[in-house]
Parts: structure tokens; sequence; C-alpha cells
């Protein structure tokens, strides 16, 4: 008798997990994605620009409700309102709803999306971005998906990977990959030098950046001449970018000295070679790094390979 109603217990507590399982499981996502709208649009694009979308947002860690659960949550009804993504919302259990609407414009499409809170109710995002013709559409879907997880506009998320072709043809455009600079300051010795405090140094950059490096050629009048080439690691791509990296090169350092006298001996001791080979560690801020004028701000340590065995912090600020 025991086991029967031991058995019914088991039974009833099984019923009730699978009832409350079967409640939360088919929208347990924190994010829907309505299907996209269009206008004058070929739907292949329009599927790759909303897949291009889904995965974005899903490699960020958002959990996105599955495309065939939506269209049961719609039941063949349209929803591209914010309005209307909001019951939709309601009704899936979601956290948040995001839409996007595609219009052709001659060569153009205009990209309208919208990002809805569901517990509180308020549009947290109802912004649009150009694309310039359908290639564009691959980074206008990535600087959407940006700002649905930063929640921010399109003029505050800009970085570099995600810049579309309408922002490069501004006066400061955000394409920078070959770049040409001067900077200067100061060289400070730590060892060798003739002993001098400081002295003034100027530098020509021929930079090349990726996306996360940046590489590039040095030469530099700075006590003597410097032509060095470097690397640096790129530490964010938006407009206030740390890095660090290092530098190698050959460095003709002037110094006073030539001879010097053995009064042992009574000979002249062979000349000293200011020449050799020079290893830098570097570090510093590119500032406006989205745009292609940049600020730079670069603090270096220097080691010369020469008979002086010279040393010395190099600190400059410029222009790319």
């Amino acid at each position: 008798m025991k086991t029967s109603y031991i058995s019914a217990i088991l039974f009833c507590l099984l019923f009730s997990i699978l009832s409350v399982n079967a409640q939360i499981s088919p929208d347990s996502s924190d994010l829907l994605i309505l299907p996209f709208d269009a206008n004058g649009i070929d739907p292949v694009y329009v599927s790759t620009a909303e897949s291009i979308l889904n995965v974005e947002l899903t490699k960020s860690g958002r959990s996105i409700v599955p495309r065939d659960r939506t269209h049961e949550i719609l039941d063949s009804s349209e929803c591209y309102t914010a309005e209307c993504a909001l019951m939709i919302g309601k009704k899936a259990g979601v956290s948040e709803v995001t839409g996007c609407r595609l219009a052709a414009l001659g060569e153009k499409i205009i990209v309208q999306y919208f990002l809805v809170e569901i517990s509180s109710g308020k549009t947290l995002i109802m912004d649009q971005l150009a694309a310039e013709n359908l290639e564009d559409l691959e980074p206008v879907m990535k600087r959407i998906a940006s700002n649905i997880i930063e929640k921010r506009s399109s003029d505050k998320n800009a970085m570099v990977g995600n810049i579309v072709k309408q922002e490069t043809n501004e006066p400061l455009r955000r394409s920078s990959r070959k770049n040409i600079g001067v900077s200067f300051g100061y060289l400070f010795p730590q060892y060798g030098y003739n002993n001098d405090d400081r002295s003034f140094t100027i530098n020509l950059h021929l930079d090349y950046e990726l996306e996360d490096f940046a590489t590039g050629l040095l030469a530099g009048a700075r006590d003597g001449f410097a032509m060095n080439i470097y690397g640096e690691y790129l530490f964010s791509r938006t407009d206030f970018c740390p890095f660090a990296g290092a530098s190698f090169g050959f460095h003709w350092v002037s110094h006073s000295s030539v001879e010097t006298y053995d009064y042992v001996t009574h000979t002249y001791s062979d000349k000293k070679k200011g020449d050799g080979f020079e290893l830098g560690l570097k570090t510093g801020m590119r500032v406006l790094h989205t745009y292609n004028f940049q600020i730079l701000f670069n603090l270096e340590y220097i080691l010369t390979f020469n008979d002086f065995n010279d040393k010395a912090i190099v600190f400059t600020i410029g222009i790319l």
C-alpha cells in the first residue's frame, strides 16, 4: 500500500516538473529576432543579412529564439513595429526583441532597426544605417549586432572591422590602413649618450595597420640617426586604442669621444663605435583610432648594442 502511495507521489512530482519545463523550455532564450522586412531586395540577400545578425549576436553569448519557434509564435502574422514587437516579446517570454527593415534606395540599401525591452516596454534603440551596396551589408549587420549588444546608437559604436563604406566617404574617413606621420619629443639618456641630460627627437612613421596589429618603419633623428621596424599589438578597435610592442633596427648614435690614450702602454686605443643594432620596447595610445587622422602618444625604452652601451627612454607625440 505504501508503495502505491509513494509511486503516486513520485508520478505527480514528475508530472509537475515536466509541466514547468514545458512552459519554460521553448522560450528560455532572452532575445527574439523578428523576420526581416524588405522592399526591392532579393530575398537571398535578406536571408543572408538576417543570418549574419543572428551569428554575430550568438557569438556574443546572447541566447536567440530559434527561427522556427519565432515563426510559430508569429503564426503567419507580420510584425515590423516596436509596438507589435512588445506584444510578441511578452508572448514569447523573452527579455528583448529586435527587428530590421531593408529598403532599396538607388544603389544604396537603407537598414532601419529597433530594439525593444519587454519588461519596461521601452524602445532602447531606434536607428538606421546605409549600405552603399550589397557587399556593404556585412559590416552594416555587424555594426547593428554591436549596437544591440552594447545598446548604443551607430555613431557611438564604431570600431575597426565594422566601419561601413558610407563612413569612409566622410572627410575624416574611418578606413585607415596605410598611415604616414610624424612625431616629436625628447630622448632621455639612461646610460651613455655622453652623459647628456636630454635631446630633441623627431621621427617619420610609415605605418600599416591591421585590425589588431600595426607594423611599420620609423626613421628618426634621435641624438644621431635611427632606422627601425616595429610591431604593435592594438588592445582596442575603438577611438582610444592602447598598444604595446617592440622595435628592432640600427642606430648611429652621435658621440664626441673618439680615441683614448693608455698611459701604461703609451698607445692610443681603437676608436669606439657609436653605431649598432638597436632593440626597443614600446607602449602608448592611438587616439581617434577609427579615423584616418590619429594622434599618437608613444613611450619607448631603447637599447643600442654599440661600444658605449647606450640606453635611453624616448617619449614622443605625433600624428598619423
